[in-house]
């Protein structure tokens, strides 16, 4: 409850129904921020213990379109993030399917915006690994550097443009302030239970990844 998200994400929670009705999430999940903020707001320890364990927690996409028409002025999507981080640190997060999936994040994702300054970089966006993609992206991949140049952009070019590279000086920057918000610590925790439950499958860590990516079941949407 001292989470300074919680504290500027819930604010009397009267229970209508508003963050669910415009959640884009909750259409399509088994989701609805309501009950999640009246569980939050009656700080009942055991529901909250299964909010941290459940996929429930994971399947905000954290726009925020829940505080634009809350009467209260409620953000269930800042609520979601305090959960989120409370479920890594408590390690609660290996408990679910959605969960086990921040590994992903932390290792491709950050690892992109640590390394280039980009949540998603060209040269490391493999059809192989994301065939999810289609056949043009197969082709993209192949020809990267001559699309960049007939579109204009600037692919790890110096100066200006779309995909340029971005200085050292700017990424050290951003590594600190990884360290300075402990989101360094939380991505090495995320990756240390990930390989635990790599080595407890009998798995490499570049098995694990895959199965992550292509193993995903049906339980989690409304239709």
């Amino acid at each position: 409850m001292q989470d300074y998200r919680i504290k500027e994400g819930l604010n009397a929670c009267i229970n209508c129904g508003t963050c669910t009705a415009i959640c884009p999430a909750a259409e399509f999940y088994r989701y609805d921020p309501r009950r999640i903020v009246d569980i939050v707001q009656h700080q009942d320890d055991a529901q909250i213990e299964e909010l941290l364990k459940s996929d429930t927690i994971w399947y905000c996409g954290e726009c925020l379109s829940c505080v634009t028409r809350c009467p209260r002025k409620n953000a269930a999507g800042l609520i979601i993030m305090a959960l989120r981080s409370l479920s890594i640190q408590t390690g609660f997060f290996m408990e679910s399917e959605k969960g086990r999936q921040m590994y992903l994040l932390c290792k491709d994702l950050n690892s992109n915006i640590l390394n280039y300054g980009y949540c998603v970089y060209p040269r490391t966006f493999k059809y192989k690994e994301h065939q999810e993609a289609g056949v043009v992206w197969k082709w993209e991949e192949e020809h990267l550097d001559d699309i960049f140049e007939r579109l204009g952009g600037n692919l790890d070019g110096e100066g200006a443009g779309a995909m340029r590279k971005i200085p050292q000086k700017d990424l050290d920057e951003l590594k600190k302030i990884y360290d300075i918000t402990g989101a360094t610590q939380m991505l090495e925790n995320v990756r240390a239970a990930g390989l635990k439950k790599a080595e407890e499958l009998g798995l490499t860590e570049e098995e694990y990844a895959k199965k992550l990516y292509t193993e995903s079941s049906n339980k989690h949407f409304n239709h």
